[in-house]
């Protein structure tokens, strides 16, 4: 099957429909898989837990790649099409991520900051309990440019490249790093693996994402070559960059992790982000997903 014409189906689909709220998500049973079997194999010295995570890591993307040619090899006609394109859908999230954000950007104009703080609770894993209208709007940013790669760029790209096992084997990564790709003392050798091969299926999607959003706003190629390095991680600088820069705005700065503060590096100049500039930002993401329905119609077309 052509992998363009079916990624053009799902990003529309997904778009139009989302993912129902009330529906549990196939990722979970990923997450269930992984949570078991690190409270499993997470034992014993630094070498042994290193490994354990490779195994870890192995067995996710085998098992993922292997069910999703599974899936392909089974359904080949077109009707089969159409249950690729909806188990597609639930590995993008370009409808569920604009609308969380577009939450807390309700909750800020109506100025209700208790809704905003529980808003934004829902895609970010900083503390929330006292930001103020500045904190919020730019952990609500910083979370659309971010997810922006994580939830539409990537799935969309591995999907394009190798169709549902491309996809499935992608979001069990990003899912294991999110869970333990961390470098707490009880997870730093264990997620060590998890935390790479995230790095490294996200390298050319943070980068394709921070284009799109450049692109989209008009602006902010500057920003984005000279600040993107300066991110913790070596791909979320670029999209989020490349927004600072299209917004005119500074994002990063202190936060706290469960009760620990710590300093995010600044990314762009100028003033701190407000509410009228999550608008923005929302804006700046429809166009950037616009691009990609385009990019990935003319691939298609083009094939």
């Amino acid at each position: 099957m052509n992998h363009a014409v079916l990624l053009t189906a799902i990003l529309a689909a997904e778009a139009m429909l989302g993912y129902p709220r009330r529906w549990p998500h196939p990722v979970m049973a990923v997450g269930a898989m992984i949570a078991a079997l690190e409270r499993r194999w997470n034992r014993g010295g630094a070498l042994r837990r290193r490994c354990a995570g490779v195994a870890l890591l192995a067995l996710l993307v085998a098992s993922s790649a292997i069910l999703g040619g599974a899936i392909e090899w089974a359904v080949q006609d077109f009707w089969g099409a159409l249950v690729i394109v909806a188990i597609g859908t639930t590995g993008l999230a370009q409808r569920s991520l604009h609308d969380h954000v577009a939450a807390v950007h309700a909750r800020l104009l109506d100025a209700d900051l208790p809704g905003a703080r529980a808003a934004v609770a829902m895609i970010v894993g900083r503390d929330t309990a006292t930001l103020d209208e500045v904190g919020i709007a730019t952990a609500a940013v910083e979370s659309l440019a971010e997810s922006f790669c994580d939830g539409v760029i990537a799935p969309a790209f591995w999907f394009l490249l190798a169709g549902l096992p491309g996809l499935f084997a992608a979001k069990a990564i990003n899912t294991a790093d999110s869970m333990v790709g961390h470098r707490t003392d009880a997870l730093r050798w264990f997620g060590w693996a998890s935390a790479r091969a995230d790095d490294l299926v996200n390298w050319l999607p943070a980068r394709l994402a921070g284009g799109l959003i450049c692109i989209a706003g008009r602006g902010g190629w500057r920003t984005m070559w000279r600040d993107a390095g300066r991110h913790a991680s070596p791909n979320g600088g670029w999209p989020e960059a490349a927004m600072a820069g299209v917004l005119q705005r500074r994002l990063g700065g202190p936060v706290s992790y469960d009760g620990e503060p710590a300093m995010r590096a600044a990314l762009g100049a100028g003033a701190a982000v407000v509410t009228a500039d999550l608008g923005r930002a929302l804006a700046i993401y429809r166009v950037a997903c616009i691009l990609l329905w385009v990019i990935v119609g003319a691939i298609a077309w083009a094939l």
